[in-house]
């Protein structure tokens, strides 16, 4: 790959723009924001796994975000005050969690795995909203600190200030898109993409579909997760209002919107509109939610494949042409 394709590449702009965005929003004050578009990128690209890469909707996916806030803080609690154990402990929980949930999920599709999703995320909602000597209940998990990174003992790295916090959260969020970008080109990935396709073909080549599913499962757990705790560490608490199946529904559309289920870098677009939707219309009336539904309406109607996967279809047509004159 030459220089300027490298430059030209979405993954070298997306991590470009972040890298250089305190710059810009710093002054503003508005790092927390900045911070938190990274953070549902990160729950959005791990999500479009399942519905983008394997064709599977899931409107509970909220679980192992809400999950994954609350096993940070328990861990913190109860374990050892500090970051990367109760970070590993996270995801390795939520792992397990979307592991055995897949278990009844890995051979139903379509409405019916759909609904065995929202079932499971509001049996998960009623536990931690009630659970008031664990969760807190409806008062949240508060407490939820950002401990000094350690390194073998030898030196600590402070991410208390939004800054640096920030810079943390970035350096995950690239390794987050490598990993999954990775996925993605890889054996395994092909495989989850001709799930979406056709599973039955797939059936017939000899794949064992069932665990392919419950793989994807497992991968999308994880990093949601992984998203759920950075965005605890983020707010100093968690609650049970993410777990909720129609908050659940925010990060389905933001693969939607940005285009997730036919560009990779879409959810990190969508991610980007939805944060910015939200703090923007949020200020002029507590209805936000119906101009973003505009949106989606739009969307749906006029670019199915979302703005990603527009422009690039328009890229290709107008590279057509110009190979015809």
């Amino acid at each position: 790959m030459t220089g300027t394709r490298i430059l030209g590449h979405p993954m070298f702009i997306i991590l470009a723009v972040f890298l250089i965005a305190p710059a810009v929003v710093l002054p503003l004050g508005g790092m927390s924001l900045a911070t938190e578009v990274m953070i549902w990128a990160i729950f959005a690209m791990g999500f479009n796994v399942l519905l983008g890469y394997t064709g599977l909707p899931s409107f509970g996916h909220g679980l192992f975000f809400g999950c994954g806030a609350y096993l940070v803080g328990l861990l913190q609690k109860h374990v050892i005050a500090g970051t990367w154990i109760p970070l590993l402990g996270t995801i390795l929980g939520c792992a397990v969690i979307a592991g055995i949930l897949a278990l009844f999920m890995a051979k139903k599709r379509g409405i019916y795995h759909a609904l065995l999703t929202i079932a499971f995320t509001q049996m998960f909602y009623f536990i931690t909203f009630q659970w008031d000597s664990v969760t807190g209940g409806e008062n949240g998990l508060m407490g939820i600190e950002r401990f000094p990174l350690t390194f073998f003992g030898l030196f600590q790295v402070p991410i208390g200030g939004t800054l640096a916090y920030y810079y943390f959260v970035y350096l995950i969020m690239v390794g987050s898109l490598i990993i999954l970008w990775r996925l993605a080109h890889s054996p395994l990935g092909s495989v989850l993409y001709a799930i979406k396709q056709n599973e039955l073909r797939a059936k017939y080549l000899g794949y064992n579909t069932p665990f392919y599913k419950w793989l994807a499962w497992l991968i999308s757990g994880s990093f949601g997760g992984l998203a759920g705790a950075l965005h605890a560490m983020l707010t100093n608490g968690a609650f049970a209002d993410p777990i909720h199946w129609s908050r659940s529904g925010d990060v389905v559309m933001m693969v939607i919107v940005g285009g997730g289920l036919s560009n990779f870098f879409g959810p990190v677009l969508g991610a980007f509109i939805f944060i910015a939707l939200r703090d923007i219309f949020s200020t002029i009336t507590q209805h936000w939610y119906l101009f973003y539904g505009l949106l989606i309406v739009f969307i749906v109607l006029f670019m199915p494949e979302g703005i990603l996967g527009y422009l690039r279809a328009g890229r290709r047509g107008a590279q057509a042409v110009e190979s015809k004159i």
